[in-house]
């Protein structure tokens, strides 16, 4: 199946896909196999949960616990703005999502009162904002876009999708280029990217999810927790 990611929107959309178009290459059941080499009882099985979700699925109950929708709102309207960032940040810092280059740009970029409100005030309206997922996701490109910055830049694809994903995993995919462009060959995908994120790529990528989750629907996935860990178990170098 093919995903055309680039930096413009794709043309061609495959019914239920959204974005999937049938392609030669990988397969999802060869894909399959690989996982449940690893972990023979799926998405249920005990290493499984151990290795790849568990971490995750705590990190989303904190974020539910900390930030979740009410509280963030009345934080927000507490001018409570660095709260808000240092939540996110402690949240963040319990996972191995972010590259260290990355972990250290999102700490500076909300040192100052300027840089955490910006933050706060664009996390919020990404995740529960008016207006279409495209247009939100837009704005927050722009908010992170415009944090302030001492070494490196936070625009980059895994600090983008993280809090989406943290937030909401049955509806954000996080989004590591290199390894998920490769996995998502081997099950058959032939996905592009752009390096600077954008709305087109992304929702591409979100379209790879959903034909990877039709696809295997009997191992049951729950979220994109689960998908994301499939894709990350076929190219990763922590699965040889």
């Amino acid at each position: 199946m093919r995903i055309d990611v680039g930096c413009v929107a794709s043309e061609a959309v495959a019914p239920g896909y959204g974005g999937a178009v049938a392609t030669a290459g990988g397969s999802v059941a060869s894909c399959r196999r690989a996982f449940l080499h690893y972990f023979p009882e799926g998405f249920r099985d005990p290493t499984y949960l151990t290795w790849e979700r568990d971490y995750e699925r705590a990190a989303h109950l904190r974020w539910v616990d900390e930030l979740g929708r009410a509280t963030f709102a009345g934080l927000l309207e507490a001018g409570e703005h660095a709260e808000v960032a240092a939540r996110a940040v402690r949240i963040e810092s319990r996972t191995n999502l972010l590259f260290s280059f990355e972990k250290m740009a999102l700490r500076d970029a909300v040192r100052t009162d300027a840089g955490a409100r910006a933050f706060a005030a664009g996390l919020f309206d990404w995740l529960h904002g008016s207006g279409s997922e495209h247009v939100r996701f837009d704005r927050w490109l722009d908010a992170l876009d415009s944090l302030p910055r001492r070494r490196s830049r936070l625009l980059t694809w895994p600090a983008v999708t993280m809090f989406g994903f943290l937030a909401r995993p049955k509806v954000h995919f996080f989004f590591k280029p290199t390894v998920t462009r490769r996995a998502a060959e081997a099950c058959g995908f032939d996905l592009d990217h752009c390096s600077r994120p954008s709305w087109s790529t992304y929702a591409e990528v979100l379209a790879v999810a959903r034909a990877l989750r039709d696809e295997t629907a009997d191992l049951r996935s729950r979220d994109m927790i689960d998908l994301q860990s499939f894709l990350w178990v076929q190219r990763s170098d922590e699965y040889p």
